[in-house]
Formats: structure tokens, sequence, C-alpha cells
């Protein structure tokens, strides 16, 4: 099995060409074990998951991803940029423009095409968020919107914006994004029965109109050095708590890097950013499959 390791600001995954399936010799159900063996940095290659690129019957293309714990994620930002930059780098994509097919959604990406003629930069069309509990989902009232609510885990209590960018995250607002023991908090909210598909936890500053930093605890992964989506909620929920204006871009700062981020006047969220390979490389070389999934 060959694969290519590739990082969106750090937020870095194992990615699988399955677009010809003719050496693919893994059952659906080794998926999940094999993310969680290959994502250990000690006894595998070490990576916040494994993408596998396929055909789609409704998109160009599709991508499935499975974090570091196994389960598989519904969308993934910097994982769209990196399979975006893929694809067109290795001539699957015949245009700069063309579709990705994910859990959360179909979405629309575009390259920027350097002079080298490889991709520099990546726009993807993250499409609408969906601002209703019953769509993010988390319990409550099905057709209210979570804007700034406080809610209590344990003897703490937070105020939350809460959406979904194709998956759930909770969005709070701080001072200094260092403040917060992010490490202790995620879990918290991660698990919480509020959220009954698991939620991201990004901690939000908003430096000025154009500018934020954002830190993120991505559920099944633990703290990241960038999450795509989580950027493009942390714009979202701080338009809608009337911190910045819609239909500019915002720069976000995120341990790994920036992000350009708009939610236009459509409705839609536009994501600019790049994305790098680390390494190709096959995994029969140093690790057995069939020792992977057992």
């Amino acid at each position: 099995m060959m694969f290519t390791k590739m990082h969106g600001l750090g937020n870095n995954y194992i990615l699988f060409d399955q677009l010809d399936n003719s050496e693919n010799s893994l059952r659906e159900e080794d998926y999940p074990e094999l993310s969680r063996k290959i994502s250990d940095v000690n006894f595998g290659i070490g990576s916040d998951g494994i993408i596998l690129i396929c055909t789609s019957e409704k998109a160009d293309f599709k991508m499935r991803i499975f974090n570091e714990d196994g389960s598989e994620a519904k969308n993934c930002g910097n994982g769209l940029r990196c399979v975006a930059k893929f694809l067109y780098d290795h001539m699957y994509a015949a245009t700069p423009d063309f579709t990705i097919e994910t859990l959360g959604g179909i979405v629309g990406v575009h390259v920027d095409v350097g002079k080298n003629k490889t991709v520099e930069y990546i726009t993807v069309d993250m499409g609408a968020p969906k601002l209703l509990k019953g769509m993010i989902p988390m319990r409550g009232d099905a057709f209210a919107s979570a804007v700034n609510e406080s809610y209590t885990f344990g003897e703490e209590a937070y105020k939350l914006t809460c959406l979904s960018m194709g998956n759930p995250h909770a969005i709070m607002f701080v001072d200094d994004v260092q403040e917060i023991p992010l490490e202790e908090v995620g879990p918290r909210l991660e698990h919480s029965r509020l959220f009954p598909e698991r939620v991201n936890v990004g901690i939000v500053h908003v430096k000025n109109q154009v500018e934020m930093d954002y830190r993120v605890w991505e559920r099944g992964s633990g703290i990241t050095m960038a999450c795509g989506t989580g950027a493009c909620a942390s714009v979202v929920a701080a338009t809608l708590n009337d911190l910045v204006d819609q239909n500019q871009d915002i720069l976000v700062h995120l341990p790994g890097g920036n992000l350009t981020v708009k939610w236009d006047e459509h409705g839609h969220v536009w994501m600019r950013g790049r994305a790098s390979y680390i390494c190709h490389g096959e995994l029969g070389g140093f690790l057995n499959v069939e020792d992977l999934i057992g």
C-alpha cells in the first residue's frame, strides 16, 4: 500500500489513493483499526488520522477521513486542501476547479498553480453553516440556535456559540487563547451529553475586525496544530456575536499557521490556505498491513 503524508498548517494526515482499487485488499471494517495504528507516532507513521481518496457518484472525487481514534469524520478543512493539492498535482483533476464529496456534503475547490505547475494555494467553498441545534446536532430545541449561551459542565460554566460546518463546533471567546486549559476543557465538552455526536472545541480571541487567534481540541484527535472547519466556524461565530462584520476576509491565526476565511453575503464560507507534502512511502516497507489490522 503506497501512501502520501501531507499537512495543512501542521494538521497532518496519511493519504491513500483509492481511485484505482486494484491494489486495495482492505475491508471496510479494517479502516478504523488501520487509522488507530498507523497514526501512532511510536509504532506507526504518526498522524492525526488517515484520508482515503475515492471515486464518487455525486462529485468529481470523494474523500473519507478517519481520526486518530478510528472514528470517521464528516469533514475536514485542512484535509480538503491536502486532497485538492494531491488531485491536481497528480493530474487527476483536469481543471483548477472541481468538487469533492465528504460525509458532510459536497464542496467546491479552486487551486492556484505556481510557476512550477504545482498547487500553492487552495480555496474551498465550505458551503453554508448549519446554525440550528438539531442540525449541529446538540440537545435542546432543534429549531433554535446557540449563540453565546451559557452551559455548565461539572462545576465550570462556559458561554458557547455552536454550529456545524459539516461537523459540529462549540466556540468560546476569550481575551487570551492560552488562558484556557484546552487539554481539560476539550475532552469535557467533546464527550458531554449536550453533543450526541461529540464536538470540536474552539477557543477564539478576536483581535480586531479582520484578525483573530484560534486554538482547537478536535474530537477524535485532541489538540491539533490547526482545524480548517474550526477556523471557518470561529469566523461565523464571531459574526453572529457582532465581533466582526460579514463578507470580509478574516485572517485566522492557528498554532500551525494562518488561514483566510470569509462568510459571504450569500451565506457561504470560503477558506483559503496552503497544503504541503511531508513524504511518500509504502507500508510494506516497514509496516506489515496484516499486522496493522490484526
